[in-house]
């Protein structure tokens, strides 16, 4: 039986159902799916990570490399926790903004904010996809755990290169598949029986089965890389932690010094210790200690299945 798209009458390939497709939903479900599950957000994210989430926050606001009195943006904020991490680092003289397109979400980090007495983050409503801010307007952009729901994820990454200066920040932090045993088949039965089980206990199993459907759609770690450099950003690396779970990538936005500079690197791919300090994540320092060679072409990256096993320099196509 052909796998092909369907066909029409006169030949023509019809573009398939997004909502058809497993991981995948219309944007308009994305955002009452999350307006739906915003009151149990916090609480099943910490039952699904083992409260490991808030270290992994830690880690990516790290990474930002951001210093007292810069201006941040998180996108896809949810409940905030990453906007939070953001704002400790830029500090009172700094600013962070948050931005979400579901607005049970913002109501829920506003009121966190209000309650825990915590730093100053600002929430507004805002697609990624259309990010209502200048270009450069800000020191480093991030989005945790929210890449995934973007309907367009090469339009989302760029929308954020473009609002983060020359020099500037990028870092995504999100679920990956992890490909080897024993982890790969803890990994499978966790998200495919368990997630789903605890998602119909708290009332919406459709939202925790969507959760690892979107996580095996959504690009693997060294894919990831690549288009991050093709949205724009220089110095791209990544590493990967919990065992390979979760993977934090980070970019530079390109300046124009660089553009004429030759070379521009992406670093792939590079393992992190479970137990490691969330100071010594950053990815150059994660890969500095690993066998390395150079590739002409994001395209001839090493192949998939070598997590952890080396850590390779991608110049741009073209550049000596």
């Amino acid at each position: 039986m052909s796998s092909s798209a369907p066909v029409d009458v006169t030949g023509t390939p019809e573009t398939p159902d997004p909502s058809e497709r497993p991981g995948v939903l219309e944007e308009a479900q994305v955002r009452a799916m999350f307006d739906r599950i915003a009151g149990l957000y916090d609480r099943m994210n910490s039952v699904m990570t083992a409260g490991l989430h808030h270290a992994w926050r830690r880690r990516a606001a790290d990474v930002a490399q951001l210093a007292p009195g810069q201006r941040a943006l998180d996108v896809a904020t949810g409940t905030g926790d990453l906007a939070f991490e953001l704002a400790r680092r830029v500090g009172p003289a700094g600013e962070v903004v948050a931005s979400d397109f579901s607005e049970r979400m913002l109501e829920l980090a506003r009121a966190k904010a209000l309650a825990g007495g915590g730093p100053q983050v600002r929430f507004e409503s805002a697609n990624a996809l259309a990010l209502p801010y200048a270009d450069d307007a800000f020191d480093a952009a991030t989005v945790g755990f929210g890449a995934r729901n973007f309907s367009d994820l090469a339009g989302g990454l760029r929308e954020m290169v473009r609002v983060v200066r020359p020099g500037g920040r990028v870092v995504v932090l999100e679920i990956t598949t992890p490909q080897r045993p024993p982890l790969s088949t803890f990994f499978t039965l966790w998200f495919d029986r368990i997630v789903p089980a605890l998602g119909h206990l708290a009332g919406d199993a459709q939202a925790y089965t969507y959760l690892p459907d979107s996580v095996r759609r959504f690009p693997g770690p060294q894919e990831l890389a690549r288009v991050l450099w093709e949205a724009g950003l220089r110095d791209v690396s990544y590493v990967l932690t919990a065992g390979g779970i979760i993977a934090l990538h980070a970019g530079t936005v390109e300046s124009v010094e660089s553009a004429g500079s030759g070379a521009r690197g992406l670093t792939v791919p590079v393992a992190d210790s479970i137990g490691s300090s969330p100071h010594n994540v950053a990815p150059e320092a994660a890969g500095a200690n690993s066998p390395s060679g150079t590739v002409k072409s994001p395209t001839d990256a090493a192949p998939s299945g070598t997590e952890g096993a080396n850590s390779r320099s991608i110049e741009e196509p073209g550049s000596a």
